[in-house]
Protein backbone atom coordinates (compact mmCIF):
# COMPACT_ATOMS: atom_id res chain seq x y z
CA UNK A 1 0.00 0.00 0.00
CA UNK A 2 2.77 2.44 0.95
CA UNK A 3 4.62 1.71 -2.32
CA UNK A 4 1.48 2.67 -4.23
CA UNK A 5 1.24 5.94 -2.33
CA UNK A 6 4.85 6.75 -3.20
CA UNK A 7 4.30 5.93 -6.90
CA UNK A 8 1.14 8.04 -6.97
CA UNK A 9 2.84 11.07 -5.43
CA UNK A 10 5.71 10.83 -7.93
CA UNK A 11 3.26 10.75 -10.86
CA UNK A 12 1.16 13.62 -9.51
CA UNK A 13 4.24 15.65 -8.65
CA UNK A 14 5.63 15.34 -12.18
CA UNK A 15 2.34 16.59 -13.62
CA UNK A 16 2.11 19.55 -11.23
CA UNK A 17 5.75 20.58 -11.61
CA UNK A 18 5.91 20.46 -15.41
CA UNK A 19 4.64 24.06 -15.97
CA UNK A 20 6.74 25.30 -13.03
CA UNK A 21 9.85 23.79 -14.60
CA UNK A 22 9.28 25.61 -17.88
CA UNK A 23 9.05 28.89 -15.98
CA UNK A 24 12.18 28.14 -13.93
CA UNK A 25 14.16 27.42 -17.07
CA UNK A 26 13.31 30.85 -18.47
CA UNK A 27 14.19 32.68 -15.21
CA UNK A 28 17.42 30.79 -14.41
CA UNK A 29 20.32 33.12 -13.59
CA UNK A 30 22.75 30.64 -15.14
CA UNK A 31 20.63 30.09 -18.23
CA UNK A 32 19.41 26.88 -19.84
CA UNK A 33 22.07 24.29 -20.68
CA UNK A 34 23.02 20.66 -20.26
CA UNK A 35 26.39 21.43 -18.61
CA UNK A 36 27.35 24.75 -16.99
CA UNK A 37 30.69 26.54 -16.70
CA UNK A 38 32.19 25.91 -13.26
CA UNK A 39 33.11 29.57 -12.81
CA UNK A 40 29.40 30.41 -12.57
CA UNK A 41 29.46 28.73 -9.14
CA UNK A 42 32.16 30.26 -6.89
CA UNK A 43 31.83 27.53 -4.23
CA UNK A 44 33.22 24.89 -6.63
CA UNK A 45 36.78 26.19 -6.18
CA UNK A 46 36.77 25.44 -2.43
CA UNK A 47 35.39 21.94 -2.96
CA UNK A 48 37.99 21.13 -5.63
CA UNK A 49 40.77 22.48 -3.41
CA UNK A 50 39.72 19.94 -0.75
CA UNK A 51 39.16 16.98 -3.04
CA UNK A 52 41.91 14.83 -1.50
CA UNK A 53 40.43 15.43 1.96
CA UNK A 54 37.08 14.19 0.64
CA UNK A 55 38.72 11.18 -1.00
CA UNK A 56 40.53 10.26 2.22
CA UNK A 57 37.17 10.02 4.01
CA UNK A 58 35.68 8.13 1.07
CA UNK A 59 38.43 5.52 1.26
CA UNK A 60 37.50 4.81 4.90
CA UNK A 61 33.89 4.28 3.80
CA UNK A 62 34.98 1.92 1.00
CA UNK A 63 36.79 -0.34 3.47
CA UNK A 64 33.38 -1.94 4.08
CA UNK A 65 32.05 -1.49 0.56
CA UNK A 66 29.97 -4.67 0.53
CA UNK A 67 27.87 -3.34 3.41
CA UNK A 68 26.96 -0.13 1.58
CA UNK A 69 23.41 0.12 0.25
CA UNK A 70 22.47 -0.14 -3.39
CA UNK A 71 20.82 3.03 -4.66
CA UNK A 72 17.50 1.21 -5.15
CA UNK A 73 17.61 0.06 -1.50
CA UNK A 74 17.31 3.71 -0.44
CA UNK A 75 15.33 5.27 -3.31
CA UNK A 76 12.89 2.60 -4.47
CA UNK A 77 12.08 4.33 -7.76
CA UNK A 78 15.67 3.63 -8.90
CA UNK A 79 14.67 0.00 -9.47
CA UNK A 80 13.70 1.09 -12.98
CA UNK A 81 17.36 1.99 -13.61
CA UNK A 82 19.26 -0.61 -11.60
CA UNK A 83 18.41 -3.90 -9.93
CA UNK A 84 21.85 -5.28 -9.07
CA UNK A 85 24.68 -4.53 -6.62
CA UNK A 86 26.69 -2.39 -9.02
CA UNK A 87 25.52 1.12 -8.06
CA UNK A 88 26.08 1.82 -4.39
CA UNK A 89 25.58 5.02 -2.42
CA UNK A 90 26.65 6.59 0.84
CA UNK A 91 24.53 9.57 1.88
CA UNK A 92 25.53 12.57 3.97
CA UNK A 93 22.42 14.61 3.17
CA UNK A 94 19.27 13.79 1.24
CA UNK A 95 16.79 16.50 0.21
CA UNK A 96 17.75 18.58 3.23
CA UNK A 97 17.75 15.72 5.75
CA UNK A 98 21.00 14.77 7.46
CA UNK A 99 22.22 11.18 7.23
CA UNK A 100 23.71 10.94 10.71
CA UNK A 101 26.05 8.04 10.02
CA UNK A 102 27.43 9.72 6.89
CA UNK A 103 28.13 12.96 8.74
CA UNK A 104 29.79 11.05 11.61
CA UNK A 105 32.03 9.06 9.29
CA UNK A 106 32.88 11.96 6.95
CA UNK A 107 32.89 15.09 9.15
CA UNK A 108 35.27 17.15 7.00
CA UNK A 109 33.30 16.42 3.85
CA UNK A 110 30.05 17.24 5.66
CA UNK A 111 31.46 20.58 6.81
CA UNK A 112 32.39 21.43 3.22
CA UNK A 113 28.93 20.46 1.99
CA UNK A 114 27.26 22.70 4.55
CA UNK A 115 29.13 25.68 3.08
CA UNK A 116 27.69 25.11 -0.41
CA UNK A 117 24.85 27.61 -1.02
CA UNK A 118 21.55 25.80 -1.47
CA UNK A 119 22.98 22.29 -0.92
CA UNK A 120 20.14 19.78 -0.56
CA UNK A 121 21.68 16.36 -1.26
CA UNK A 122 25.25 15.11 -0.90
CA UNK A 123 26.45 11.53 -1.25
CA UNK A 124 29.10 9.28 -2.72
CA UNK A 125 27.98 7.53 -5.91
CA UNK A 126 29.92 4.28 -6.43
CA UNK A 127 29.71 2.68 -9.87
CA UNK A 128 31.12 -0.80 -10.42
CA UNK A 129 33.02 -1.88 -13.54
CA UNK A 130 30.87 -2.35 -16.67
CA UNK A 131 27.81 -0.78 -15.06
CA UNK A 132 25.35 1.03 -17.35
CA UNK A 133 22.75 3.40 -15.89
CA UNK A 134 19.85 3.63 -18.29
CA UNK A 135 18.53 6.82 -19.86
CA UNK A 136 16.46 8.80 -17.35
CA UNK A 137 15.72 12.32 -16.10
CA UNK A 138 15.88 13.97 -12.71
CA UNK A 139 12.80 14.89 -10.68
CA UNK A 140 12.85 18.70 -10.64
CA UNK A 141 14.47 21.55 -12.60
CA UNK A 142 14.75 23.77 -9.53
CA UNK A 143 17.96 21.96 -8.54
CA UNK A 144 21.21 21.39 -10.43
CA UNK A 145 23.48 18.38 -10.07
CA UNK A 146 27.19 18.57 -9.25
CA UNK A 147 29.77 15.79 -9.60
CA UNK A 148 33.35 15.82 -8.29
CA UNK A 149 35.58 13.02 -9.58
CA UNK A 150 37.15 11.12 -6.65
CA UNK A 151 38.10 7.73 -8.10
CA UNK A 152 38.17 7.60 -11.90
CA UNK A 153 39.28 4.66 -14.07
CA UNK A 154 42.57 5.07 -15.95
CA UNK A 155 40.67 4.88 -19.25
CA UNK A 156 38.63 7.93 -18.26
CA UNK A 157 36.82 8.50 -21.61
CA UNK A 158 35.36 4.99 -21.36
CA UNK A 159 33.65 6.04 -18.12
CA UNK A 160 31.28 8.79 -19.22
CA UNK A 161 27.96 10.57 -18.87
CA UNK A 162 25.63 11.83 -21.59
CA UNK A 163 23.32 14.74 -20.73
CA UNK A 164 20.98 15.56 -23.60
CA UNK A 165 23.29 15.25 -26.60
CA UNK A 166 26.46 16.27 -24.73
CA UNK A 167 28.96 13.67 -23.46
CA UNK A 168 31.61 14.26 -20.77
CA UNK A 169 33.87 12.06 -18.66
CA UNK A 170 35.07 12.46 -15.10
CA UNK A 171 38.56 13.46 -13.98
CA UNK A 172 39.92 13.09 -10.46
CA UNK A 173 39.70 16.35 -8.55
CA UNK A 174 37.66 18.00 -11.31
CA UNK A 175 34.02 19.09 -11.34
CA UNK A 176 31.03 19.08 -13.63
CA UNK A 177 27.64 20.64 -12.99
CA UNK A 178 24.61 19.92 -15.12
CA UNK A 179 20.83 20.01 -15.42
CA UNK A 180 19.68 16.47 -14.72
CA UNK A 181 16.18 17.12 -16.06
CA UNK A 182 17.71 16.59 -19.50
CA UNK A 183 17.65 12.89 -20.20
CA UNK A 184 20.99 11.45 -19.18
CA UNK A 185 22.79 8.12 -19.22
CA UNK A 186 25.99 6.73 -17.68
CA UNK A 187 28.47 4.06 -18.75
CA UNK A 188 31.47 2.60 -16.96
CA UNK A 189 32.97 0.51 -19.77
CA UNK A 190 36.13 -0.25 -17.79
CA UNK A 191 37.41 -2.84 -15.34
CA UNK A 192 37.70 -0.26 -12.54
CA UNK A 193 35.34 1.41 -10.09
CA UNK A 194 34.23 5.02 -10.50
CA UNK A 195 33.28 7.15 -7.47
CA UNK A 196 32.02 10.73 -7.52
CA UNK A 197 30.81 13.15 -4.90
CA UNK A 198 27.20 13.74 -5.98
CA UNK A 199 25.54 16.98 -4.83
CA UNK A 200 22.22 18.64 -5.63
CA UNK A 201 22.01 22.43 -5.18
CA UNK A 202 19.24 24.95 -5.64
CA UNK A 203 19.29 26.53 -9.09
CA UNK A 204 20.19 30.25 -8.95
CA UNK A 205 17.03 32.32 -9.57
CA UNK A 206 16.11 35.97 -9.07
CA UNK A 207 13.90 37.20 -6.22
CA UNK A 208 11.12 36.24 -5.54
CA UNK A 209 11.42 33.06 -7.62
CA UNK A 210 14.38 31.82 -5.57
CA UNK A 211 12.20 31.91 -2.44
CA UNK A 212 9.35 30.17 -4.27
CA UNK A 213 11.75 27.51 -5.54
CA UNK A 214 13.09 26.97 -2.02
CA UNK A 215 9.52 26.43 -0.76
CA UNK A 216 8.80 23.92 -3.55
CA UNK A 217 11.94 21.94 -2.73
CA UNK A 218 11.02 22.00 0.94
CA UNK A 219 7.54 20.66 0.10
CA UNK A 220 9.11 17.88 -2.00
CA UNK A 221 11.31 16.96 0.97
CA UNK A 222 8.16 16.09 2.95
CA UNK A 223 6.55 14.06 0.16
CA UNK A 224 6.00 10.31 0.65
CA UNK A 225 8.66 9.73 -2.03
CA UNK A 226 11.40 11.45 0.02
CA UNK A 227 10.13 10.30 3.42
CA UNK A 228 10.23 6.70 2.17
CA UNK A 229 13.89 7.16 1.15
CA UNK A 230 14.65 8.75 4.54
CA UNK A 231 13.06 5.78 6.32
CA UNK A 232 15.08 3.33 4.19
CA UNK A 233 18.30 5.25 4.91
CA UNK A 234 17.68 5.21 8.65
CA UNK A 235 16.91 1.49 8.57
CA UNK A 236 20.17 0.82 6.70
CA UNK A 237 22.13 2.93 9.19
CA UNK A 238 20.74 0.84 12.08
CA UNK A 239 21.76 -2.38 10.34
CA UNK A 240 25.21 -1.00 9.58
CA UNK A 241 25.79 0.04 13.21
CA UNK A 242 24.67 -3.38 14.43
CA UNK A 243 27.05 -5.03 11.96
CA UNK A 244 29.97 -2.92 13.19
CA UNK A 245 29.14 -3.71 16.84
CA UNK A 246 29.05 -7.41 16.07
CA UNK A 247 32.40 -7.22 14.27
CA UNK A 248 33.98 -5.34 17.17
CA UNK A 249 32.57 -7.80 19.70
CA UNK A 250 33.93 -10.73 17.69
CA UNK A 251 37.36 -9.11 17.52
CA UNK A 252 37.49 -8.38 21.27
Amino acid sequence: MWDRVVQWTVAVGERILAPVERFIGKRSLVGEATFFANDRFPWIAEVEASWTTIRDELEKVLEDREALPNFQDISKDQIELTDDDDWKTFFLYGFGFQAKLGVEMCPRTAALMERIPGMKTAMFSILSPHKHILDHRGPYKGVLRYHLGLIVPRDAPACRIRVGEDVRHWEEGKSMIFDDTYNHEVWNDTDETRVVLFVDVLRPLPTPWSQINRLIVRAISYSPFVLDAKRNQQAWERRYRERRRSQQAAAA
